[in-house]
């Protein structure tokens, strides 16, 4: 190849440096070097192309290399090394790694950074391959922290962290080992965003190693509690569960409308949480009324007020009939006709309740009558527990409209009446917790009785009400009932679902072993009745989200009678890893959803089949892949899997219509086999759940016109037609919130019980424990954005709402979302929505836009 005049001088003055360097007078090698350090580093290139002193000193790489071993040990040897480390970054062979041997050679007191980004990502990278092949483990150690290597690492998580690749300095830390904590060193104003929004994402794809996942966790809180970030770092302690790091948050804040923002995000997680008492005087600015106001915001005294802001600001309080959502008038075809069936009323009984839930009104049971005419006696039997019921779903949150409404039935003389009253008083006080704690108060007194169905309505209510709450009193009044040899399957496994709910993700020993007892004492002809197959899921809610903690328990389910044994495997399984993310678990499961079962009555696909989707739902990536090994399953699984693959999509996307998702199950809800098309149907429902979609309202109209003859399908269609209108538009059953990174254990512990009971539609459904799916409502939240001001009162702003994009390792400031449109809060939010201000004239206290938000006032803002 031709080369210019000035190419050509270039190459001829290195080949001179290259001879210089060899000879025996040290002066003239010290010029050479020098000379030679100076041309690679005023050499600039195009990023694509190598730079030209490195490739014409490609021939003599060797030469120098040779001539390096024979040298003496002086500061031209060190030099020397430093050129050659240089060098190797395009001269060595693959795997030699001499780019970081000849660095080790020249010691730790160059500045590397000098070299440019390129050669310190590649010494990174080198260091990284060292330490995997084990040859570096006992040198990077905490007992060797002066050693030269552990000195190289630190010099380049300074030049990442000071060049803006915080993610390359975070890498490298992860790959080495226990270091992150190098991170404090280094974090600044400037940065620590950056790191920590990376550690926090990183630490989802890092399941399979829970020890490296907490850490990066734990450093992430600590440097957003340094910088004073406190919803951030509320936002990790929530996520690993942890009393004392929420507790630290709260004391290290001194600013007490931050902490009532704090106190918000506590009351959308759910769970049992109080002001710490600890605080100073000093801290609460010497005013206890701070401390009630925040107790209140935690215990949603105020979450029922906010969303009928939201419903008034959007004129939606009108009251909607079942025939309003039906739309039978836009069906050509055959509909179900017009007379009265128990059936048809029930199905009425539960879309009114899904349509207004929260409104505090409605146009059947809250409607003046006389007694003859009056609703809930158009259901018989059992359908009159679910008609009274649905009185604590339109009444939710609102705890003292609902005792208004619900106070009459607990006087009725129909022992399914006092039942259903009694799931509706669990029901609306879901979520919302009370200073003289009525709910208790009232059920508490019921659970004791004679009548199997108002003992139900009690205990279920006390299950919704009280999840997440870990309540000792609640526990040792139901813990005798699991053992009673007399207490009917339904009651026991009610009983064992509620004290799941209870003490949902608490590992509580006391409460795991009464549920294990029960599950042992039951017949073998209770064993093969669906009801008890729940209360495997009960001990699995007990054990949620908390991986290897379940193992113990695993254990002793070996022991359990073989009808049970492998359906409680697979739901302790998938329950202990649900929301992790963890691959080899969803691998695990596919596994046992590939074999082929010969034997009759055996249940345990349907579980692991719904395990995939409860582990994979923790991000966008495992979501994906789950569906496409759905859509595997679908086409190739037998009966017991196919039933469960709809349920599963409906999980996966739950309140989020993804359209390949609607397709599949639009596909299935005409499927020849009733169960399959069935659960289709239902989990339409669910991923358009609150959502109002055009699209899926049109689907369910039609096969409510397809299925006119079939009462058990149109029934399904019903159920769904009610949930898609969910709050009449503005609720959701999605369990994650707070930016999609935090999940609330009861709304999936809800969720998930429902939807073991459609593993067996027939006998639960469509039977008499159609009440089931009101555990529904331990999900069902508003998908609002209200901002307030300091005083709490409803502030409207205007703000942008768009669709999220993702912004981790990103440079410079990215538009954190994208295709927005302009509106005046409160505002509703969609599936992938994110909101931000679009005035800077106030400052949000929390970063995630949803919920409530405090705005406070920017004394910087000047108006244009």
């Amino acid at each position: 190849m031709d080369l210019s005049a000035e190419d050509l001088a270039v190459k001829q003055k290195l080949e001179l440096y290259v001879e210089r360097v060899q000879d025996p007078d040290p002066r003239l090698q010290m010029v050479a070097l020098e000379s030679m350090r100076h041309e690679i580093r005023s050499s600039t290139s195009s990023m694509t192309a190598v730079p030209k002193p490195l490739k014409y000193l490609r021939p003599h790489y060797t030469t120098l290399k040779s001539y390096y071993e024979i040298m003496g040990a002086s500061d031209l040897k060190i030099n020397l090394a430093d050129i050659l480390s240089v060098l190797a970054l395009t001269m060595s062979a693959e795997g030699e790694r001499e780019s970081l041997k000849y660095r080790m050679l020249a010691g730790s007191n160059v500045d590397i950074g000098s070299w440019g980004h390129e050669y310190v990502r590649n010494l990174a990278a080198e260091i990284a391959e060292e330490y995997a092949d084990n040859k570096l483990q006992f040198q990077i150690s905490d007992e060797n922290p002066n050693c030269d290597l552990m000195k190289l690492v630190r010099q380049i998580v300074a030049f990442h962290m000071r060049h803006n690749a915080e993610t390359e300095a975070v890498d490298l830390l992860v790959e080495i080992g226990d270091h992150l904590n190098l991170l404090f060193e280094h974090v600044d104003k400037t940065n620590f965003k950056k790191t920590c929004l990376y550690l926090t994402s990183s630490a989802r794809y890092l399941p399979a190693r829970p020890d490296d996942a907490y850490l990066a966790l734990d450093i992430a809180y600590k440097i957003y509690l340094k910088f004073g970030e406190y919803p951030n770092a509320l936002q990790i302690a929530l996520f690993v569960d942890g009393h004392q790091l929420i507790r630290e948050v709260f004391t290290s804040c001194d600013d007490v409308l931050c902490k009532k923002q704090l106190c918000y995000m506590l009351a959308r997680h759910g769970g049992n949480y109080s002001v710490p008492d600890d605080d100073d005087d000093d801290n609460m600015d010497g005013d206890s009324n701070n401390r009630e106001v925040m107790q209140d915001i935690i215990n949603n005294t105020k979450l029922s007020e906010g969303y009928l802001i939201l419903a008034r600001d959007l004129e939606v309080m009108e009251a909607k009939t079942p025939q309003d959502i039906y739309k039978a008038h836009l069906l050509h075809g055959q509909v179900s006709s017009s007379v009265d069936s128990a059936r048809q009323n029930l199905a009425d009984t539960f879309v009114n309740a899904f349509v207004n839930v929260g409104f505090g009104q409605d146009k059947l049971m809250t409607r003046v009558e006389p007694p003859k005419d009056h609703w809930l006696f158009k259901n018989k039997e059992h359908g009159k527990i679910s008609a009274a019921a649905s009185l604590g779903m339109i009444s939710l949150w609102d705890v003292d409209s609902g005792f208004a409404h619900i106070d009459k039935y607990l006087h009725s003389n129909d022992n399914h009446v006092i039942a259903g009253a009694l799931l509706g008083i669990g029901i609306f006080n879901c979520g919302v917790k009370h200073d003289c704690d009525p709910a208790l108060a009232i059920l508490g007194e019921y659970v004791d009785r004679e009548d199997p169905s108002i003992r139900i309505g009690a205990i279920m209510g006390l299950g919704i009400a009280y999840a997440g709450s870990k309540n000792e009193q609640i526990g040792s009044q139901l813990n005798p009932i699991l053992n009673d040899a007399k207490a009917p399957l339904d009651v026991v496994t009610f009983t064992a679902i509620s004290l799941g709910l209870i003490f949902i993700g608490s590992c509580n020993e006391e409460v795991a072993q009464a549920i294990i007892l029960a599950l042992m004492d039951r017949t073998d002809a209770e064993l093969g009745d669906p009801l008890a197959r729940l209360i495997s899921v009960s001990l699995g809610l007990v054990y949620l989200g908390k991986q290897d903690n379940v193992e113990a328990t695993a254990q002793v389910s070996q022991t359990f009678n073989e009808k049970i044994r492998r359906h409680c495997d697979m739901t302790l399984l998938s329950c202990a890893y649900a929301g992790t993310g963890d691959v080899l678990k969803v691998q695990t499961l596919l596994g046992h959803c590939s074999q082929h079962v010969e034997e009759k009555g055996e249940t345990h696909q349907g579980p692991a089949v719904l395990g995939i989707s409860m582990v994979a739902m923790a991000e966008e990536l495992g979501l994906e892949m789950a569906i496409r090994s759905l859509e595997h399953l679908l086409q190739y699984g037998q009966q017991s899997i196919r039933k469960a693959a709809p349920l599963a999509l409906g999980l996966l996307c739950i309140s989020n219509p993804k359209v390949n998702v609607m397709d599949t199950l639009s596909r299935l809800s005409h499927d020849t086999d009733s169960e399959v098309a069935m659960a289709a149907v239902v989990s339409l429902g669910l991923i358009g759940a609150g959502t109002n979609n055009a699209r899926i309202a049109c689907m369910l109209r039609s096969l409510s016109s397809y299925y006119y003859k079939d009462a058990n399908l149109l029934f399904c269609v019903r159920i769904a037609q009610g949930l898609v209108h969910l709050g009449k538009g503005l609720s959701t059953l999605n369990p994650y919130h707070s930016d999609r990174f935090l999940q609330s254990p009861a709304a999936l512990g809800g969720i998930i019980v429902m939807l073991h009971a459609c593993l067996d539609m027939k006998a639960i459904i469509l039977g008499e424990y159609h009440y089931v799916l009101y555990y529904l409502v331990m999900a069902v939240q508003p998908r609002m954005l209200l901002t307030v001001d300091e005083n709490l009162k409803p502030l409207s702003v205007p703000v942008r709402v768009g669709k999220a994009v993702d912004v981790v390792g990103q440079a410079g400031h990215p538009k954190t979302i994208t295709g927005f449109q302009t509106h005046s809060t409160p505002v509703v939010l969609a599936a992938g929505e994110k909101a931000e201000l679009v005035t800077e004239k106030y400052i949000p206290l929390s970063p995630f836009l949803e919920g409530f938000v405090i705005l406070k006032e920017n004394l910087d803002y000047k108006e244009d």
